[in-house]
């Protein structure tokens, strides 16, 4: 089912607002091109109009870590893959991502501006894609994919592996220039350790206070900013303190972490699905052993860290990092997280504070102006919001760019 006219209307059909926790009386929602026109009313006669039949509308949802380019849990293989291939598994994914109701995507390494203008460019049915071309890592570090005996570096600039190698302050700023030059949304930089990377340990720091300020300081000369892969809190708090914005993971942040997120309005993007998943099926999809070894050291310690932080005020966005063939689990991190945050929390966590994250008001709201990216639902999630981790049920529309792209 596919409206083309440039002037639609959902008529019949509740809002539900991530802020407010309310969902409203039955009303019509206009879209004009791409974008939220007006609410209430009627629909005009030459609008095309979908009558929801008393379903809830809500923004469409933001999934703030993915990795688009990785269709397998062996990282270090992804060097050995063709770019072509990779970005066709690239658009299978991005395409089931919007059937699952996520209309903004924001890529944590690998994905570049080709990946972005196609979906921007609606060559294909894609999530809206912020990326932040190749992570940056310090030799030995999260994205330095080679073995203990390897030497040989990638040379690609966009693929096939998601991070570039680099060491001491100059290597850093050119890296980050390198991808900022191509338009990158942000900078994305390894400060710890981590599972699927085959030689660091998950509790080392990485890059040197210096090596990180570089970064951040050439994001912020773009006006763009730095998010950053750690799990201890050293390297957290670290992070922080260098100004960088959005930190990754964070399974084992501590009260001064709390602290820090709120001082310098950051935020925390857990990603707590990606573990369950790596425990359970890991090895099925490519995981090798040594990080297999790796996923204890952070699987139970991460649904504590999101308690601390939601009861500690901390902005947190939604996240799931899940690899390969597990990437179908993306929606089941909202029931992990319903086991501590309200049903709001976790909305808002994929709306508005993902919104907010991107720099992009227009987004993760029902409201005019806004764009007219929409998920229409069989239930309300403010009462359970474990629904929305079952897609195929609770879905029944989902519009990106104004446009219909799934419904039944």
């Amino acid at each position: 089912m596919q409206l083309e006219n440039s002037h639609r209307a959902i008529t019949n059909v509740r809002i539900l607002d991530p802020e407010t926790e309310t969902v409203s009386e039955p009303t019509t929602l206009r879209i004009a091109h791409d974008r939220i026109a007006s609410i209430g009313g009627e629909a005009e006669p030459e609008a095309e109009a979908l009558d929801a039949g008393g379903r809830i509308a809500m923004p469409g949802l933001i999934d703030c870590h993915v990795h688009v380019l990785a269709n397998t849990a062996d990282l270090g293989r992804l060097g050995e893959e063709s770019p072509s291939y990779l970005a066709i598994t690239a658009m299978n994914s991005m395409q089931d991502a919007l059937g699952r109701g996520f209309t903004t995507l924001r890529d944590a390494g690998g994905a570049d501006f080709g990946l972005a203008r196609a979906a921007e460019e609606e060559l294909f049915p894609a999530p809206r894609l912020f990326y932040g071309g190749k992570a940056i890592s310090q030799t030995g570090g999260h994205a330095d994919m080679r073995a203990p005996g390897s030497s040989v570096m990638d040379s690609h600039q966009c693929c096939p592996h998601m991070g570039v190698v680099c060491d001491g302050v100059s290597e850093v700023r050119r890296a980050a220039r390198h991808q900022l030059r191509t338009g990158a949304d942000h900078i994305k930089l390894m400060l710890s350790g981590g599972v699927a990377s085959p030689t660091d340990r998950v509790d080392s720091t990485q890059f040197s206070d210096e090596e990180i300020r570089a970064a951040v300081e050439e994001a912020e000369a773009a006006n763009r900013y730095a998010l950053g892969h750690a799990y201890t809190a050293r390297a957290i708090n670290r992070g922080l303190k260098l100004g960088v914005r959005s930190i990754e993971h964070g399974n084992l942040l501590d009260e001064e972490s709390v602290r820090l997120f709120r001082e310098f309005d950051a935020f925390l993007v857990p990603t707590l699905v990606t573990y369950e998943r790596l425990k359970a099926e890991g090895a099925a999809h490519g995981l090798p052993q040594e990080s297999q070894d790796k996923v204890e050291n952070v699987l139970h310690a991460g649904i504590e860290a999101l308690r601390l932080a939601d009861e500690g005020g901390v902005n947190i966005a939604y996240g799931s990092d899940l690899l390969g063939g597990m990437r179908g689990w993306q929606s089941h991190e909202f029931a992990i997280r319903a086991r501590v945050q309200s049903p709001g929390a976790v909305l808002r966590s994929a709306t508005t504070t993902a919104a907010k994250l991107l720099r992009r008001q227009d987004l993760g709201t029902l409201s005019e102006g806004a764009a007219a990216d929409i998920v229409l639902l069989e239930r309300n999630p403010l009462e359970d919001v474990s629904v929305l981790s079952t897609p195929e049920s609770s879905i029944s529309h989902v519009f990106t760019r104004g446009q219909l792209v799934t419904g039944r």
